[in-house]
Order: C-alpha cells, then sequence, then structure tokens
C-alpha cells in the first residue's frame, strides 16, 4: 500500500527515520512537508507516527489540472481512477484541499468537485466544507493536494489527525506542536535508566512524548508558573513524570545530574521568561551546563542560530541544528552535548 505522512516543514528527514526505525514501510520519496513510503501492513499501522502531523493512504494521481476554474470538473477523474480496494466501507465523505500557486478556482470549488464522484462511488453521502459546519460522525477524512506537477487523492488513516493527541486535555499559551516535541525526543537520543529534565516545561509536552517513546527512563519537569504545572499534571496522568514548581534559572538539582534535557526555552515571542530568567535570560545556559552530566545531551527549541553564541560560551558544543517552520516563523532544533 502506497501512504504519504504529512510533517512540519524542517521535520522530513526525522519523520523518514522514525518511519525505517520502527519498520513502519520502506521509504520511497521525501517532500515538501511529506514522506511518501510502501507498507505491506495495514495503514492503521501509521498512527503510531509521533512526528507526523497526518498520515494518509495514497489512493490516486494524475497531472494537476492547472489554475483555470474550468479545468476543476476534471477532478472528477481522480475521484474515478481512485484504488479503493482498501477503503473501508463508509456512510459520509469530507475532503480538505490545498494547493499551490496561483489559482482561479477556491480550495472548496476541488473539494466540492473530487468530493462528490468519490461519494458517488462510495455510494455515501458527501459533506461539504464549504459552509463551515462540522462532519457527521463516522465520515472519511480525505485529503486532495495540487502540487503544481500532480493532483493527489489520499485518505486519513485515523479518526482525527495524529498531531490531535490524546492526552492534551489542558493548554497555555506556547504550548509545543507535539510532533516537534517528539522529534526533540528522537533527537535526543535517550537510553534506558537516564535521567531527563525539562527546566521549561509549561503543559508538559515534550516529557509525555518523550516518555511515550522511552518509557524505561526517568523524568523531570519543572516550571515557575503554577498554571502550567497544573495543566502538565493533567496532560501527564498516569505517566511516570515527576513536575514541580522550580526555576530553569536556578534549578533544584545536582550537579551532573542530568543525562538529557528537552525543552523549549521561554525566548520572549509567545512566553515571557519569568523568576531569574527574567532578569538574565543567559542563566539557562549556566544552569543547563551544570546539571548536564559529562556526555550527556541537550535538546533545546531556538529563535535563531545566534542564539548558541551564550551555549557555546558556557562550554557546550553543537552537534546539529535543524531549521523547521512552525506556526509562520523559522525555528530551529538544536542539539548539544556537554564534554
Amino acid at each position: 500500500m502506497r501512504m504519504v505522512a504529512r510533517c512540519v516543514r524542517g521535520l522530513e528527514s526525522l519523520l523518514a527515520t522514525e518511519i525505517l526505525r520502527y519498520e513502519v514501510g520502506t521509504v520511497t520519496r521525501i517532500g515538501h512537508r511529506e514522506v511518501r513510503f510502501r507498507t505491506g501492513s495495514s495503514p492503521a499501522g501509521t498512527a503510531g507516527l509521533r512526528t507526523a502531523d497526518d498520515a494518509f493512504l495514497l489512493v490516486a494521481r494524475m497531472p494537476d489540472i492547472g489554475p483555470s476554474r474550468a479545468a476543476v470538473a476534471g477532478l472528477t477523474e481522480l475521484a474515478a481512477s481512485a484504488d479503493l480496494r482498501h477503503v473501508p466501507a463508509t456512510r459520509g465523505v469530507e475532503v480538505s484541499a490545498s494547493f499551490l500557486g496561483r489559482r482561479r478556482f477556491n480550495r472548496y470549488d476541488a473539494e466540492d468537485a473530487v468530493g462528490r464522484a468519490l461519494a458517488a462511488r462510495l455510494g455515501a453521502s458527501y459533506h461539504s466544507r464549504r459552509d463551515g459546519g462540522q462532519p457527521p460522525p463516522g465520515c472519511q477524512g480525505w485529503r486532495l493536494t495540487l502540487d503544481g506537477t500532480h493532483a493527489i487523492l489520499m485518505l486519513r488513516v485515523s479518526e482525527r489527525p495524529l498531531h490531535r493527541r490524546p492526552y492534551k486535555r489542558s493548554t497555555i499559551p506556547g504550548t509545543l506542536h507535539p510532533p516537534v516535541a517528539a522529534a526533540m525526543a528522537l533527537l535526543a537520543d535517550i537510553q534506558p535508566g537516564q535521567v531527563v529534565a525539562d527546566p521549561c516545561c509549561g503543559a508538559g509536552t515534550p516529557l509525555i512524548e518523550a516518555a511515550s517513546l522511552h518509557p524505561d527512563a526517568r523524568f523531570q519537569g519543572f516550571d515557575t508558573a503554577t498554571v502550567a504545572l497544573r495543566a502538565a499534571r493533567e496532560n501527564a496522568r498516569g505517566l511516570p513524570i515527576v513536575l514541580r514548581r522550580g526555576d530553569a534559572g536556578g534549578l533544584p538539582l545536582g550537579d551532573a545530574s542530568v543525562d538529557r534535557v528537552i525543552t523549549n526555552p521561554p525566548w520572549g515571542a509567545q512566553v515571557n521568561p519569568s523568576g531569574l530568567l527574567a532578569r538574565n535570560p543567559h542563566r539557562f545556559w549556566t544552569e543547563l551546563r551544570r546539571v548536564l552530566a559529562p556526555k550527556g545531551a541537550a535538546v533545546v527549541l531556538i529563535p535563531d542560530p545566534g542564539a548558541l553564541a551564550s551555549a557555546i560560551r558556557e562550554g557546550l558544543t553543537p552537534v546539529h541544528l535543524q531549521q523547521i517552520r512552525l506556526a509562520g516563523t523559522h525555528s530551529h532544533l538544536v542539539r548539544l552535548h556537554r564534554p
């Protein structure tokens, strides 16, 4: 079966690595915000991909219809050519479309053209997104993309997008996108029994993702905000994560007591720093260097590479830097080692 996993821009290689590492499938192509792969197992097996925003069964592909409004009718050919052998029966169909380049039609025109034709083939009703209403329960989620070369039709393999984690019962401003947090956990290369800390845990997303991937490690999270710790405890319910009040500029941890750090510090974009960091942001790197054990590693989300100057002055060595596009802006994932 041909599959497509979608992700945050910049995470494509990590998503491909996850697909291969956990033997989900064989990667056939890495493109803009997507990884294509083949799997011989059930499409539902892709639901465990932590760095993916969503996963789909690829059912049809044809040349892009171009920009003209009259060409939209040609999308019925895409629905007619769809391979429906692995598509379960359904009573409803919903289609979400996106395209690159200027077009003389809107997304709803494209969705309606392919959706009505697809629903007719499946003997199902079609729910248009044009009026903004919610689809009925059990409605299949389909995705249509027009990239300038191909028109591609895909079926979502899970009931809802993969990035909508069930554990997200509580959120606060600045909460990290779960697949990005999962990417940080993968980059950290956490080993069994290691102590993993997040000095700025917020709603707990990085630690929860890390605990899902590495349940045999030990996790600790700290934050100065009571509301953040309350949200983290709600989200981490049932997981072996210790959460307590602590200032990232002066953590209640011993020297060289932590093997891995994964964190999204408050750099002032969505959330302003508090406590000791509000007066001296450089203390973050000083404290990180203090608590990391020799040969320890940290994965940190930073706004730009210039932030590494302070880390290097503290004796931390950047060994991996990766740009991602998150919430419409460029950010960077960096892995640092303590010698």
